[in-house]
């Protein structure tokens, strides 16, 4: 029996600036065309989940909530009617505008400004407008499944839309989640981060493990070419990331060579060596060329629980790259250390082991191409939708 599959997802507000800043005359473009081009990018898991579903013989769709022009196009091509924004600002320029009235303005005065604003949104900081479309979408798929990768979303508006759909399956990985937010919405919770798995079992929610992966047609995209760029880091810099930024701080320090991609640099001090190893931002299919160009790429988790569980694991690995990461208890699970990537266990370690490795051509390929056979083997997101069909199967 086949499923009709509805993915629902976010995207960074990084990623869209950057985006339809690429892309201009995107954003008057009709829907499936802004569809087609923001899974063209490759960025996130694109449409890794709903091609292979299909693949396998069931009906999928993605949806990504956040993004305005995408969803108003849809709207507006089906009729639906939404809630206009209350000014033509942005979300974020307007709350700045609120907390600067805030701070000059009486009491009495601030509660008259801020109302309209509470009034446009739905609970939780989103847009009314997100909800009304997210709402129609729902309604006229009526999915067998839906699939929340954005946990974030307001409970309340999944609880309503549950007549609509047979099983709510919500995804989330490492970043923690409210004590205080009512979960009960959820059918099932699927999560590659065993720690978000146990959140959800001490809520008497059902939760399965279901790691992250790779997508195999990712390859077809890229040029042959040689490993020109040495050792290379993409990835972010945020609060949970203040471990991961000491130690590429230290690195950039013995490794001049380094190149690092990633938004959220604007957090570090103006002497951070980082800077001067900083590229810019890498989006989706430039940054597995910039994988697949690297020698070495380097990972690590930050200030998260001691899991391995991160993209980066399958996408380095997956284009041919030497992995070089943080030793984890439950790497073991997917990949085996010092034959199929590389773990460190601190700093002197770590550079210990990049300098070996780049001096040592034979035994890096060696251990790259065990790591990408391993990865295109068992870590593929055909291999993942196999695994999350076996899952919602037993639930129906």
């Amino acid at each position: 029996m086949g499923f009709r599959v509805l993915v629902l997802n976010t995207d960074y507000p990084e990623f869209l600036s950057w985006f339809y800043c690429q892309h201009r005359e995107l954003a008057k473009a009709p829907y499936f065309d802004q569809v087609q081009a923001r899974m063209k990018s490759l960025f996130g898991v694109a449409d890794f989940y709903s091609k292979n579903l299909s693949r396998l013989g069931h009906e999928a769709w993605d949806v990504y909530a956040n993004n305005e022009f995408m969803q108003k196009a849809w709207a507006k091509e089906n009729g639906i009617q939404f809630e206009k924004p209350i000014a033509p600002l942005r979300w974020r320029e307007t709350g700045q505008m609120m907390r600067q009235a805030a701070a000059k303005a009486p009491l009495r005065h601030v509660r008259r400004l801020v109302r309209p604003l509470l009034r446009a949104m739905n609970g939780n900081g989103q847009p009314r407008w997100v909800y009304d479309i997210l709402a129609a979408q729902i309604k006229q798929y009526q999915p067998d499944i839906l699939l929340n990768q954005d946990m974030g979303l307001s409970g309340k508006f999944l609880h309503e839309m549950k007549p609509y759909i047979k099983l709510l399956v919500g995804q989330h990985a490492a970043t923690r989640l409210p004590e205080s937010k009512v979960w009960s919405c959820y059918d099932i919770v699927v999560s590659s981060f065993w720690p978000t798995g146990e959140f959800f079992r001490q809520r008497s929610i059902r939760s399965h493990l279901s790691r992250l992966g790779f997508e195999q047609n990712v390859l077809s995209c890229l040029p042959q070419e040689s490993r020109s760029l040495d050792i290379i880091f993409v990835g972010s810099f945020h609060s949970v990331h203040k471990g991961r930024t000491e130690f590429l701080e230290a690195l950039c320090l013995r490794f001049p060579q380094l190149r690092i991609w990633g938004p959220g640099l604007g957090s570090l001090s103006s002497g951070s060596p980082v800077r001067k190893c900083y590229v810019g931002q890498a989006w989706g299919l430039q940054m597995y060329q910039l994988l697949h160009k690297a020698k070495i790429v380097f990972n690590h988790h930050g200030d998260v629980a001691p899991w391995a569980n991160n993209l980066r694991l399958f996408e380095a690995t997956g284009v041919g790259a030497l992995l070089v990461t943080d030793w984890k208890e439950n790497l073991k699970e997917m990949f085996e250390p010092g034959k199929e990537v590389i773990a460190y266990r601190g700093l002197e370690e770590c550079a210990e082991l990049v300098s070996n490795y780049l001096e040592n051509e034979k035994a890096r390929m060696s251990i790259a191409d065990a790591g990408q056979r391993r990865t295109l083997r068992e870590h593929s997101y055909y291999q993942r939708m196999e695994e999350f069909i076996e899952i919602v199967r037993k639930h129906f």
